[in-house]
């Protein structure tokens, strides 16, 4: 049987773009004894030609001229890699109008606009597929999309940073301070030069708007994902948490209750040092996916870098180029953002425990004055850890666990524990995340 032949065009030909050229380029024969479709990197463009790269393209493919990309018939899918919110919409739309599939790793711009391109495909009759959007490697989406299409997903938790997952593991393995484990991180090629977007949780939120999507089946908007990053979190209070049974993580989360409320969040998690997500170390993603039909489910690997993303690129390619894509894509429907909006759960109505950590002098009934603004907000305390001795100003570090409280309740509390004259600093506060557990009974 003859293998069918489908010309790709690849605009930004970065780190990931390289990757995927040379898969197309080197792996193209193995590809196509596998799968029946042999992929043609016709045409790749990108601003610089001259900047060496791992991979030898063929004679006359690169090119700073994207309309050979969009103008050419023959080309029956675009690949758009240059990231970024502007440019990167314009091309994705221009390769759409031009009768062309797209493939994606472009997180940011699905999270902020992918209902209106999921629209402009489906009035070109064509297909965006962006398995490469959120975990690298781990084929995620296609898992929520088809996998467990038999499934009500009722909660996802999520470690979808590399760089973030990075740094509190050398910070919890080796004592490190934040600063040094970024500057590790940065070295090693794990963080960029500028990683805010990581260590804020911006990539985590914009990862969690996409998967949630396609997990609720509904038109989900970053702006719906309540986003709290690292800032803050010191060695210290990894030590005593891992003390009292915890592992400091970023989480993304998405949580859908029986009467059909989501909440949607990342930030900084406390969760047990027995669970799957707390074994995952380094620049490792994984995620712990629960439906109604099958359990959990957990899935591992490698969340970014330049062939693991290559990886979920490619694997797009051929699904769209085999057809599959586009009647999955098609078929994909998502409940409008006027339905979803108010189903939405605002953080202060999310009910959780709480890692407290304070600085309280050393003085008789400074226990029974921070104690009792907790109560007074409806706060139980489930455990506490003091060391002996003293530090500055004559203050001890106190950390106290709590019973599930609702956010706002302990919002409150927190303001009145800042302003107690026993206390010195503001208090830190790490919400504890209790991961359900999937076992046979």
């Amino acid at each position: 049987m003859s293998e069918k032949r489908v010309r790709v065009g690849l605009v930004g030909f970065g780190t990931v773009g390289a990757g995927v050229a040379k898969l197309i380029c080197e792996e193209g024969d193995a590809l196509a004894a596998k799968m029946g479709v042999r992929l043609e990197l016709a045409c790749v463009v990108d601003v610089d030609t001259q900047k060496p790269r791992p991979v030898q393209l063929p004679e006359g493919v690169l090119t700073d001229d994207l309309n050979r990309l969009v103008a050419d018939p023959s080309i029956a899918i675009g690949i758009e890699l240059v990231g970024g919110t502007g440019v990167a919409k314009e091309i994705q739309l221009q390769m759409l109008r031009a009768g062309k599939d797209v493939v994606t790793a472009n997180k940011a711009l699905l999270a902020l606009h992918g209902n209106e391109l999921y629209q402009a495909a489906r009035e070109t009759g064509r297909c965006i597929a962006f398995e490469a959007s959120c975990a690298g490697g781990i084929p995620i989406i296609s898992a929520l999309r088809t996998g467990l299409a038999a499934n009500q997903i009722t909660g996802m938790y999520g470690i979808v940073n590399g760089t973030c997952n990075y740094i509190l593991s050398s910070m919890s393995a080796k004592d490190e301070a934040f600063s040094a484990a970024l500057a590790k991180a940065q070295k090693r090629g794990f963080a960029e030069a500028d990683p805010t977007l990581d260590i804020s949780g911006g990539d985590s939120a914009h990862k969690l708007a996409i998967l949630a999507s396609i997990a609720f089946g509904y038109e989900i908007g970053l702006e719906d994902v309540f986003v709290q990053g690292l800032d803050g979190i010191a060695r210290d209070d990894i030590r005593y948490g891992r003390e009292m049974g915890y592992c400091l993580k970023l989480l993304a989360i998405a949580q859908r209750s029986p009467e059909g409320r989501i909440s949607l969040r990342v930030h900084p998690s406390f969760i047990a040092t027995d669970s799957s997500l707390a074994r995952v170390h380094g620049s490792f993603n994984a995620l712990s996916v629960f439906g109604s039909a099958v359990g959990e489910i957990f899935y591992y690997g490698r969340g970014a870098g330049m062939m693991p993303t290559a990886s979920a690129v490619v694997a797009d390619l051929i699904d769209v180029a085999l057809g599959n894509s586009r009647t999955t894509f098609q078929h994909l429907r998502l409940r409008p953002r006027a339905e979803v909006k108010p189903l939405v759960e605002p953080i202060d109505d999310s009910v959780s425990r709480f890692y407290i950590r304070v600085m309280a002098k050393d003085k008789p009934g400074v226990v029974a004055r921070y104690s009792r603004i907790l109560a007074d907000h409806q706060i139980s305390i489930s455990g506490a850890l003091q060391h002996e001795g003293t530090g500055p100003s004559n203050t001890v570090p106190v950390v106290i666990t709590t019973h599930r409280t609702q956010e706002k309740n302990m919002a409150t509390a927190l303001a009145e524990l800042t302003r107690l004259d026993v206390l010195s600093g503001k208090p830190v506060c790490i919400r504890i995340v209790d991961i359900p557990q999937d076992k046979d009974t």
